[in-house]
């Protein structure tokens, strides 16, 4: 079967099973700090395996897309190595959520590899964990395996754990015994060796435990099940390849590839290898930046980096010199779009950033290399075989190239790398990367968990916190929590920083890139104010703020009320950042996608993707096309359905938002649909104007636009008619007539410039003739030494000119003063220069002067603090240095 067909029947047959179909999620984990992508398939529900969200369903299945290139599962130095090792890879999986447990779960793996797929009972194998009875008795005495087809393996082997912490438990995994052609020969080759021998098919997990930041396991609301299988190794083993990228999966891709370098696959190991990186890359590459992900130096971005150059650096083994993966990308796109059809929308942006990244990289490989021939040398000069271990991680993080590149060139130079230091130097970048990012932290503070635990105790949570009543600014309510200095205390009195649990709530938690909202807290015994709403977890807000006056405890029954205008102002911005998002994709296209916001009362900021800063022309059309919007007064119209339903609509998603089962569509008549839960105004006309104050680049292919709209669009423009009047008024003239008197004003300024540095250039050549030059001739070379007072290097550099033109032949010697500091320049006249180096006299005259220098054979320069022995370098010790060279070389030639 083709990799679509089992792809398609493996859904099918666990629908039949009741089973509900869940389409692929984003590689980017939805609100979820301790991962860089996706890496199983259950990360999408481990929410639901934990207990903090319900669904409509207990059974799923799904083929979820991953990528292993970071954190604890990272195969992107084996790619390319093995025929079975990808980046990017799907996954299929059937998840039971307290339903059905060990005995199903393996019934139905069995059934599936079995009968469905047609795989040969007696070439399959299984292990479980060494103290799991169960599993072991289902396979023995239900499935009916001999004792001898099962393997007792250890945690590292057959305890499956997502990240450092999360869910977890004991697994079985399905090996298929692909024979002894593809052996290790080894006397001990066996299930869980190394080799192609025993190839595990599926892993399924017994998800029992919650494994916290102590490493401690604690038991899951109901047991339930995990399972993951790659669809690519279930091609290969079901069209009979012990090589995932002989099926179809990787044939187009492979072809185009061979087509550009003129090679074909399977016919050379070195060139196959160089084959699958690249073809394993490209898809990871098309995928991550479909799903929003763009190259940087950080993060996901650098991850991305560091797998487009890889391929590129393999395109270079290949003998490909020019950029060429993204013309490989519409083949990608190709044979990938029709169970991801996303691809197909995203693929002018994917060509056009991998095509940049590319071109970046050529430039950079160039310089990297002139880098790593300096390194080789520095270390051949001092004697040593080994390239240090944090010398190469400098070539690796800075210039992006790969260890094994690295060692090869070391090895053409009899030289070895320091492997080991190098990978200490890797694990503390991608600890250092990891602390930055965020990623495998814990966000939620202890305190708000034993919050939780207690109101859930006492009955007032029931489910995820409801959306606020977005029409209603105050409603009363009751205080169910207070929190002070990260404890839970019974009141909070005047002058204290609180946090205040309501139930229920009028105010919006920040979420969504807008911010929570402000305002007053009114109790019977005091007053709090509010100055921040977040929600720190999934069924909870916390309003933070400080008591005014008097106090507030625990019970008390309290007026909240929302900070009427900061609530209105919040809305006009947001619902512009919507009609913003649409006039992009309907100006530049729909590769602009949003990949960040700030929405707050004063302002909104939007961040998105695109490859180039926005022309005048495009600002203007944008913000054309956001105020015809505006003055259609259309109606903006939420409703709630379910995620399916509302994707089906036309509604934008944005990955690394987290979505329920239920989500929220804002529609905004024929302009923009999107997935929202934030606060917006009930008609276009009611945000009044829009203003685009400000468009910059963050990232590479990352671009950020401010605006403001209602009261603040006309302060902004009140302020910028303003400043033009007061700008009138210093140039003397009057705003209709800035333009032309601007024009003016430049045009003599530039001639005034011109001037100025004519009557410099006069000044240095006058300078030259001067008596303070002083002139002489040491053997046959002509010296001439000056000291100019206080002169700018460009001065030093024209004054050496006019001496060089009126020599010929010669060395200079120049130097300035200002403010302590000390400036000399040293110039060599071309045919002198195999005798005297400028680079290496500066170099010895610097430390006279408390400095440092150095330079090309041409011309050298130093800095230094000291003037006290000016007047001696220029002169002796000059002369010295001059008068040494000249006999060691008059020796030279006598000998």
């Amino acid at each position: 079967m083709t990799s679509a067909e089992l792809r398609a029947q493996f859904l099918s047959y666990f629908s039949e099973r009741n089973h509900t179909i869940v389409p692929s999620a984003s590689l980017i984990p939805q609100a979820d700090p301790s991962l860089l992508f996706i890496n199983a398939g259950m990360v999408p529900f481990k929410s639901v395996f934990l207990g903090e969200e319900t669904r409509g369903y207990s059974r799923a299945v799904s083929s979820q897309r991953c990528i292993r290139a970071g954190g604890k599962h990272n195969d992107l130095e084996q790619v390319g190595l093995t025929g079975r090792h990808h980046t990017f890879f799907e996954m299929l999986g059937n998840f039971s959520f307290g339903d059905y447990f060990k005995s199903d779960a393996i019934a139905y793996g069995w059934e599936f590899l079995t009968q469905q797929v047609g795989l040969p009972k007696d070439k399959l194998l299984v292990t479980v964990f060494r103290d799991d009875d169960d599993a072991y008795d289902i396979w023995h005495r239900k499935i009916g395996l001999d004792p001898s087809r099962i393997s007792r393996l250890d945690e590292k082997d057959n305890f499956w754990k997502m990240a450092d912490t999360g869910p977890c438990g004991p697994c079985s995994e399905i090996y298929l015994d692909q024979g002894p052609t593809v052996s290790c020969g080894k006397p001990t080759c066996a299930v869980g060796c190394s080799c192609d021998r025993f190839l595990e098919i599926w892993n399924l997990v017994f998800m029992q435990y919650n494994r916290d930041a102590t490493g401690a396991l604690h038991p899951l609301p109901a047991p339930s099940i995990d399972t993951g299988m790659g669809l690519e190794r279930l091609a290969a083993v079901s069209q009979g390849t012990s090589n995932n990228y002989t099926t179809d999966v990787f044939r187009d891709v492979l072809a185009a590839i061979g087509e550009r370098a003129s090679v074909t696959f399977g016919n050379n190991l070195q060139t196959d290898r160089s084959m699958q990186v690249i073809a394993d890359h490209l898809r990871a590459i098309a995928f991550l930046i479909t799903d929003g992900i763009l190259p940087s130096n950080e993060g996901r971005g650098y991850v991305l980096r560091r797998i487009l150059r890889r391929a590129a650096r393999h395109g270079k083994l290949l003998g490909i010199q020019e950029p060429f993966l993204h013309a490989i990308i519409p083949t990608v796109v190709q044979s990938m779009g029709e169970p991801y059809p996303e691809l197909h929308s995203s693929s002018a942006i994917i060509v056009k950033t991998t095509q940049v990244e590319e071109e970046r990289f050529i430039t950079t490989l160039a310089e990297g290399l002139r880098m790593l021939d300096q390194i080789i040398a520095s270390v051949t000069t001092t004697g040593d075989t080994v390239i240090p271990g944090e010398t190469i991680f400098k070539l690796y993080d800075t210039y992006g190239f790969p260890l094994d590149l690295i060692a090869d060139v070391a090895t053409d130079n009899n030289l070895t790398v320091d492997e080991v230091g190098f990978h200490a130097h890797l694990d503390t970048q991608r600890q250092r990367a990891r602390d930055a990012g965020g990623f495998g932290k814990t966000a939620v503070n202890p305190v708000y968990k034993e919050v939780e635990k207690s109101l859930r105790v006492e009955g007032i949570l029931f489910g995820p916190l409801k959306p606020t009543d977005y029409d209603t600014l105050e409603k009363e309510a009751e205080i169910i929590a207070i929190i002070r200095d990260e404890v839970k205390v019974s009141e909070g009195k005047a002058g204290e920083s609180i946090e205040i649990m309501l139930n229920p709530t009028p105010f919006y938690a920040e979420g969504g890139g807008q911010v929570g909202d402000r305002g007053v807290i009114r109790g019977p015994e005091g007053i709090v104010e509010i100055t921040k709403t977040l929600q720190p977890i999934h069924e909870l807000a916390s309003h933070q703020g400080h008591v005014l006056e008097g106090r507030v405890r625990g019970g008390d029954i309290v007026q909240a009320i929302v900070d009427r205008t900061a609530r209105f102002d919040t809305m006009r911005n947001h619902t512009a950042t919507h009609l913003l998002h649409a006039a992009l994709r309907e100006i530049l296209g729909t590769h602009a996608k949003q990949l960040g916001s700030l929405v707050a009362p004063d302002r909104l900021r939007f961040d998105f993707s695109h490859m180039a800063p926005l022309t005048n022309s495009e600002r203007d059309d944008v913000e054309r096309l956001v105020n015809e919007w505006i003055r259609e007064n259309i109606a903006v119209h939420p409703q709630e359905m379910s995620k399916d339903e509302a994707l089906a609509h036309g509604a934008l998603a944005f990955f690394g938002d987290k979505y329920g089962e239920k989500v929220r569509m804002v529609e905004i008549g024929d302009a923009s649909k999107e997935l929202c839960g934030g606060t917006h105004c009930h008609r276009t006309g009611d945000i009044g104007a829009f203003r685009l104050i400000n468009e910059t680049g963050i990232a590479a292919g990352v671009r950020r636009i401010e605006a403001v709209t209602g009261q603040g669009a006309d302060d902004y423009a009140k302020a910028r008619d303003n400043e033009l009047r007061e700008l009138a008024s210093i140039l003397k003239t009057t705003p209709a007539d800035l333009l032309s008197k601007a024009k003016k004003t430049i045009g003599l300024v530039k001639e005034k410039e011109e001037l100025v540095e004519t009557l410099r250039q006069r000044l240095s050549s006058s300078q030259t003739q001067s008596d303070s030059a002083r002139v002489r001739t040491i053997g046959t070379v002509q010296v001439c030494s000056q000291s100019v007072g206080k002169a700018t290097p460009e001065d030093l550099r024209t004054l050496s000119d006019s001496h060089l033109a009126r020599m010929k032949s010669g060395i200079i010697a120049l130097a300035s003063t200002d403010d302590g500091n000390v400036a000399l320049l040293v110039r060599v006249s071309k045919d002198l220069v195999p005798n005297f180096h400028a680079g290496n006299l500066v170099k010895a005259l610097a430390p006279a002067i408390d400095g440092r220098g150095g330079g090309k054979p041409e011309m050298g320069q130093a800095g230094g603090k000291n003037a006290d022995k000016l007047d001696w370098v220029l002169d002796e010790e000059l002369d010295r240095l001059i008068r040494d060279a000249v006999g060691a070389r008059t020796s030279t030639a006598s000998s």
